[in-house]
């Protein structure tokens, strides 16, 4: 039987949609469904009196790959935004990331020398030991001073887990500049795509059938009579009925405000709260990503906890244990004949926007070379 497509593409965030924009251009008839009641995934905009919201997190563009960022740039045009994140503790306000406007406030040193050796002096604590543990991969990157304001709360509040609990890997650098300069990417590429990234999925999926509020899980014999493959973008565990067990994810909550009164909150559009005196790890003023001069602002305050089925799931908890279950899911996959897992969920791996693109196309390319 001929099936009325050729691609039916569960989830329309930046993986999917970039999938489906290649296929359609070679001529394949794409179905793209979403559980949720908008396009985008988690970089969908909202807009609130005229701000463009970052409605599931801050998502600033950046990349040193010059054919990923020519490849966007045909989507939308992208502004000069900078990211200049500060640091909250108790009130005292520091450079992000780690450079010498950090260390200036912080010890009052001037020279780049200066600060090293105080990093240096503050790294002894651990007597050249090999980190064991979060806690000491951080001290023996950046000293205690900077871990114990900037980096252990706020960490703990990202994980819900003791800094000593944690393993090392997972920061396995800090940035630190001896330098004045606030720019938090090393990224030759960096920005906000004017008027939002809805522009871009927008412009993706102009030649795709889309159908929002279907959970494909639920209607899974429905929705697979209708193409010839199927690209799943969702977590992989649930799409084999969690049979070998949970994966762990983080999640998060959103707290929006709009405050029509004050014209510009906290000066900048993110701000890390790195004390546990906030249970919330930062506040995202969405105006300041686009340089908008309205009336009036929106902040979003984000809490991080733990996952639990039923939640959206953020950020995968790539430890050992948890990379040993999602192998197991992937041999599962990897028999599939007509089944395609992609993306973050699907893959159980943190990727920026420039490497979902990347793997996107890389997997256009392997089929297009079949």
């Amino acid at each position: 039987m001929n099936k009325k497509y050729d691609y039916l593409i569960v989830g329309a965030g930046l993986f999917g949609a970039t999938f489906a924009y290649e296929m359609t251009k070679i001529g394949k008839k794409c179905l793209v469904i979403d559980r949720r009641n908008h396009i985008g995934g988690n970089i969908y905009c909202e807009n609130i009196n005229d701000i463009n919201v970052h409605k599931y997190g801050a998502h600033i563009f950046h990349t040193s790959n010059k054919k990923i960022w020519e490849y966007v740039n045909q989507f939308a045009d992208f502004n000069n935004y900078i990211n200049s994140p500060i640091a909250n503790y108790h009130g005292e306000l520091y450079n992000m990331p780690f450079n010498m406007n950090t260390f200036s406030k912080l010890w009052g040193v001037v020279t780049p020398q200066e600060a090293k050796e105080k990093i240096e002096s503050q790294k002894k604590v651990l007597n050249s030991k090999e980190p064991e543990n979060l806690e000491e991969q951080a001290i023996s990157l950046v000293g205690e001073d900077i871990y114990r304001k900037l980096v252990k709360e706020y960490t703990e509040k990202q994980w819900g887990r003791d800094c000593k609990e944690l393993p090392s890997f997972i920061i396995k650098r800090l940035p630190v500049r001896f330098t004045f300069d606030n720019n938090y990417f090393n990224d030759r590429y960096q920005g906000i795509p004017i008027g939002g990234y809805n522009v871009i999925i927008e412009k993706m999926l102009e030649k795709s059938d889309v159908i929002l509020n279907v959970d494909y899980l639920k209607e899974r014999e429905k929705y697979d009579e209708l193409a010839e493959k199927v690209l799943f973008t969702g977590m992989i565990d649930e799409f084999y009925g969690y049979k070998l067990g949970q994966l762990e994810y983080r999640t998060l909550k959103f707290e929006n405000e709009i405050l029509e009164d004050v014209d510009n909150y906290q000066g900048v559009a993110v701000m890390n709260f790195t004390s546990h005196d906030e249970k919330y790890t930062r506040i995202i003023e969405h105006k300041h990503f686009e340089f908008n001069n309205c009336k009036g602002t929106v902040i979003t305050k984000e809490y991080p906890s733990t996952w639990k089925v039923g939640d959206e799931a953020y950020y995968p908890v790539n430890d050992e244990k948890n990379s040993k279950l999602f192998s197991e899911y992937k041999k599962l996959a990897d028999k599939e004949d007509n089944i395609i897992f992609g993306g973050r969920l699907g893959q159980y791996k943190y990727f920026d926007m420039d490497k979902i693109i990347d793997e996107s196309l890389k997997l256009v390319d392997e089929i297009k070379n079949k």
